[in-house]
């Protein structure tokens, strides 16, 4: 992989909040995602690289009519859209809140992304085919270059991550480890 200009590159980590924190994921379980996000964090960080964190409020999440209603949670932890603690958020770091499954639609994220001059977009986050594919194709569509940091993110489902890691991701970008990406940065 080349490396990544820190200074064009943002870090986009998306849903690392209680309500999805809380769900059996796999083929990572949330305790991996939240360490490998904050790993790529603090070295962006150090880099000079733009993070932003992003979260879906629960309780505005847009609902349409459809066949089949996300899988909900047993318990509904406090402060289901909050980010966790764990996940490593500092001052300095942007919070988008979105409404719907991208990160993009009715949110301050493009904006606050070219007003930085990102180009490159790294993202993690929680749920693989759902909250990041869909900011990832909004992405694309906009010509932001892409990772995506595969062990950093997971799903309700195996197979849904690994359909979208092993064949929509690499049409959109680059598909790394945690450990390709930090190597890509430049030392801080």
């Amino acid at each position: 992989m080349t490396n990544l200009n820190p200074h064009t590159t943002a870090l986009v980590l998306i849903d690392l909040q209680h309500g999805n924190v809380a769900r059996e994921l796999a083929p990572y379980p949330p305790s991996q995602v939240v360490a490998n996000s904050v790993r790529l964090a603090d070295a962006f960080r150090a880099a000079g690289a733009t993070i932003v964190y992003v979260r879906v409020s629960v309780g505005e999440l847009t609902a349409h009519e459809a066949d089949r209603a996300l899988p909900g949670l047993k318990v509904i932890p406090p402060n289901p859209s909050d980010i966790v603690p764990e996940a490593g958020m500092q001052e300095g770091d942007f919070l988008v809140t979105k409404r719907q499954w991208g990160a993009f639609h009715a949110t301050e994220l493009d904006q606050i992304l070219r007003r930085r001059g990102v180009k490159d977009i790294v993202l993690t986050g929680i749920a693989t085919n759902i909250g990041v594919e869909s900011t990832a194709r909004v992405a694309h569509d906009l010509g932001y270059d892409l990772v995506f940091a595969e062990d950093a993110m997971s799903s309700i489902g195996e197979g849904a991550h690994q359909w979208a890691v092993q064949n929509m991701f690499p049409l959109m970008g680059r598909v790394r480890s945690t450990e390709q990406i930090l190597a890509a940065l430049p030392a801080a």
